[in-house]
């Protein structure tokens, strides 16, 4: 006789939790004795989300991972256009459901509540065909659904992919499909045309500075650098790498038939009447090409020196020596944390008609008025130093130098400020007392250093908690003991939940912070007698200079951002 089969039960949603280490046992029962108190028919997921024990994000990776379906996160509105009414609007609003696309007979659909086995039986016989879900956040469905009603055209997935059943399942080659150098000629309908377009307005509209597009072995990954973290947001067929590659070099007016050698270009488009620029970089790898876009939106290129997040004290001291008339002053940090952008500041702070400000950069980022840049070509052999050697004929009396990067450089622009010129630019060094042993490495005289010397300013560029869903906490015992080792006091501090207006990761925009370093006679001299990196710190220090953890802890104790990310922006 047969045994009759044992039905297996799905855990519930806050076992997942508590066994991924989520949550604790202990809040998974407060969250069920509130649902039981509760008037409202709400979810444990949702409670457990609405007492902040986790985020929306973790609850449905949770849900998904107990139905075995797939979770997805909908950051870019990738749908089929020909399907977008295969369900009757009022299905989809009133279930929150997204139709994504239709391969062979079988439509792809994200909803909330993957355990809703009736919606999936009901979404089938509406639709006319077999239905696949796949598990989305509430919120990330809705802004979905908002950019379809808007009229905003989405990818059309099912062109990427083959029906023809002789072939063997997988997506069409484009290789032989799309040929690479006839795109230009292609009707800008085209599904590439299209998907890099959507790619590029994409990472503008979320304020990305890079966009990474990556091949693997079988697989092509498309990431947005987005408040210096790198995300994941589409992962289109592998296929269509080449294709894809070659419409950007075609943008870019690059070599499309160069596939072996690294190349370099520009891009500018219009998005929503304004002007960004593209600075792209191609590079080939095991699996093909990797291209990376530097986004230069203009739109938040012109900032002003108050827009910055400098402290009033620093603020105060640092306009008061951009006003002096010559000398040398250093703006410090590592890649990415915002240094051109505070030199165009001080650019715009000191613009004046009765004075000549020249600039020498690679490249030109911004169109400054009134001011006079110059771009610098080393195929050509026109380098920093030469262009500087020129200008100098060429009487100005600011002198903004994009980068040091050479002995020749510096020992000119050294020379520039000690003849009468303000000198602005940058370096690469952790901090601003660092910047003087840079200029020593770069064989410029300690003596010329401690002349022309007027001001260094260090900076970080440090993520912000979103205002959404900021809240106020308790510290965690290892950022307890990390602010307790820099004798820094925390009764509390803030941090994000998690919602849809900062992707769920809590944290929306940057801000900077500063360690201002000028130089008094006795701090000079310490200069000029080739003092020690550690004796020049502490002379500033007693000066009252306060330092990049110091500030950065001022912005904890405000609620701007967190302990984590200060220590993260600051080590080294």
């Amino acid at each position: 006789m047969n045994q009759p089969t044992a039905v297996v039960r799905p855990k519930p949603v806050g076992e997942v939790l508590v066994d991924q280490k989520i949550i604790t046992r202990e809040q998974v029962t407060e969250a069920l004795e509130f649902q039981k108190q509760s008037t409202e028919r709400k979810l444990l997921g949702e409670i457990i989300v609405e007492l902040g024990f986790c985020t929306s994000v973790q609850v449905t990776e949770a849900l998904a991972c107990t139905y075995g379906v797939p979770f997805v996160r909908l950051a870019l509105n990738l749908f089929d256009p020909e399907i977008t009414d295969i369900l009757p609007r009022e299905f989809v609003d009133s279930h929150v459901v997204l139709p994504m696309f239709k391969v062979d007979n079988v439509l792809t659909l994200a909803v909330t509540e993957p355990s809703d086995v009736f919606l999936v039986e009901e979404a089938s016989q509406v639709a006319g065909c077999s239905v696949q879900i796949v598990a989305a956040v509430r919120s990330d469905i809705e802004a979905m659904l908002k950019v379809r009603q808007q009229g905003l055209e989405g990818l059309a997935v099912a062109d990427y992919f083959t029906s023809d059943p002789a072939t063997e399942g997988g997506p069409a080659d484009l290789r032989n499909t799309i040929d690479a150098t006839d795109m230009e000629s292609q009707d800008g309908d085209a599904p590439v045309v299209q998907l890099v377009n959507r790619v590029i307005y994409s990472a503008v509209r979320e304020g990305a500075s890079d966009i990474h597009i990556e091949p693997d072995d079988r697989a092509l990954r498309v990431r947005y650098r987005v408040d210096g973290a790198l995300a994941e947001k589409l992962s289109p067929p592998y296929q269509m790498q080449p294709a894809i590659v070659s419409r950007i070099k075609i943008m870019a007016g690059l070599d499309i038939s160069e596939r072996r050698l690294p190349q370099d270009g520009a891009i500018s488009v219009s998005i929503e009447g304004s002007r960004v620029d593209l600075r792209v970089s191609t590079l080939p790898n095991k699996f093909g090409e990797k291209v990376v876009i530097r986004v230069i939106d203009t739109r938040n290129a012109m900032v002003s020196l108050e827009q910055l997040g400098l402290s009033r004290p620093v603020y105060d001291a640092f306009t008061r020596e951009v006003r002096k008339p010559h000398g040398i002053i250093l703006v410090t940090g590592p890649t990415g944390s915002g240094k051109s952008t505070t030199l165009y500041a001080v650019l715009n702070q000191i613009n004046d008609p009765a004075i000549n400000i020249c600039t020498v950069e690679d490249p030109v980022e911004f169109q400054i008025p009134g001011v006079n840049q110059f771009q610098v070509h080393e195929r050509i052999n026109l380098s920093f130093a030469n262009v500087l050697r020129s200008l100098l004929r060429q009487d100005p009396d600011v002198i903004m130098l994009g980068e040091i990067r050479d002995p020749e450089t510096a020992r000119t622009a050294v020379q520039a400020a000690l003849t009468g010129h303000l000198v602005l630019s940058t370096l690469h060094t952790n901090d601003s007392a660092s910047a003087i042993t840079r200029l020593r490495n770069l064989q410029v005289e300690p003596y010329l250093i401690s002349a022309s010397l007027v001001a260094i300013l260090a900076q970080r560029l440090i993520r912000t908690i979103c205002p959404e869903c900021k809240c106020k906490t308790t510290p965690s015992p290892a950022a307890l003991h990390s602010a307790e080792r820099l004798g820094v006091t925390l009764e509390h501090v803030h941090e994000g939940r998690g919602c849809s207006h900062c992707g769920q990761r809590g944290m929306k925009g940057r801000s900077g912070i500063y360690e201002l370093l000028i130089p008094d006679d006795e701090l000079r001299d310490a200069i000029a007698s080739d003092g020690s990196l550690g004796a020049i710190r502490t002379k500033a220090k007693s000066l009252g200079m306060r330092t990049l953890q110091d500030a950065g802890f001022d912005k904890v104790r405000e609620g701007e951002t967190t302990v984590e990310e200060v220590l993260r922006a600051t080590a080294g």
